[in-house]
């Protein structure tokens, strides 16, 4: 257990930091799933804007802690105009919120929201992500 002394002149993770732990994660991912992943842009921020906030009916900024924004791959068509590119986006503050009220590394946290939020990439619903979630801890 760490004392008082090691956490005196500590500093909460910043955005860099939680960058670093997303690229970390990322490289951990199997070739061929980041191969599939070619236009996916992460991004970290402190909180999701007003405007997502709204969009999801969602009353506090620390309620969302990633989103996926684009159109998934299972939604794709030839005929499609070239856009913007899929993004993830990992929410820093939201997501040091929960792992200081959870017995969960901050990596592997941020894991579990960029893996699920890629997860949205692939056409996957909340329930199909909790299902290879569940599945994948037996």
């Amino acid at each position: 257990m760490a004392s008082a002394r090691d956490w005196a002149g500590k500093e909460a993770p910043s955005l860099a930091d939680l960058e670093a732990l997303a690229e970390q994660a990322w490289r951990r991912l199997p070739r061929q799933f980041r191969d599939m992943c070619d236009n996916v842009v992460i991004r970290v921020e402190d909180f999701p804007t007003d405007e997502v906030l709204n969009d999801l009916g969602l009353e506090s900024a620390y309620d969302l802690l990633g989103l996926f924004q684009g159109i998934s791959i299972d939604k794709r068509s030839v005929m499609d105009p070239a856009g913007l590119p899929n993004m993830v986006y990992l929410y820093r503050r939201p997501i040091l919120d929960y792992w200081a009220e959870h017995e969960e590394t901050l990596g592997n946290l941020v894991t579990h929201v960029l893996v699920h939020e890629i997860g949205h990439h692939f056409g996957l619903s909340d329930a199909d992500i909790d299902h290879i979630e569940v599945a994948a801890g037996d």
